[in-house]
């Protein structure tokens, strides 16, 4: 499994379409098959973002391996350890269902906060199970 790296390989990734979602968690996908259309075939509606966003994919994810890639915006995590907790746990179980999930490149974004009343812990056993558990979720229905 390899990981995203670039803002336009994010933006790409991002633009292929939202796989399945959660009630805190959206999973987007790319293919980065050959299927997919050229990048230098560009519909006239399409502009030349989408030409760029297609040519990040095509010329930097080249290979068959299954791409990652995590947002969790600080507007939903406030806390530096819940990013990085919420982070680690994306990459953990994205590895674990690295054999079902197609050859593409995935984002995982982080679309609402988990409560802090809730959670008040900025790291909690319980935020962790959370996590996890709707992680698993995600990923199964795409897996699908």
């Amino acid at each position: 499994m390899q990981r995203l790296k670039t803002r336009a390989q994010y933006e790409a990734a991002m633009a292929g379409g939202t796989v399945s979602r959660t009630a805190h968690f959206v999973l987007h996908r790319a293919p980065l098959d050959a299927s997919s259309p050229s990048p230098h075939v560009i519909p006239a509606e399409a502009g030349i973002q989408s030409a760029l966003k297609s040519d990040a994919l095509d010329s930097r994810l080249r290979g068959n391996d299954v791409w990652i890639g995590a947002v969790v915006p600080k507007r939903w995590a406030r806390r530096a350890v819940t990013r990085n907790g919420i982070k680690r746990q994306i990459y953990n179980v994205s590895a674990t269902f690295e054999p079902r999930l197609p050859v593409a490149a995935h984002v995982v974004r982080l679309r609402t906060d988990f409560a802090r009343k809730q959670f008040p812990s900025a790291w909690s056993e319980a935020l962790k199970a959370a996590v996890r558990g709707e992680l698993v979720q995600l990923f199964e229905r795409a897996a699908t």
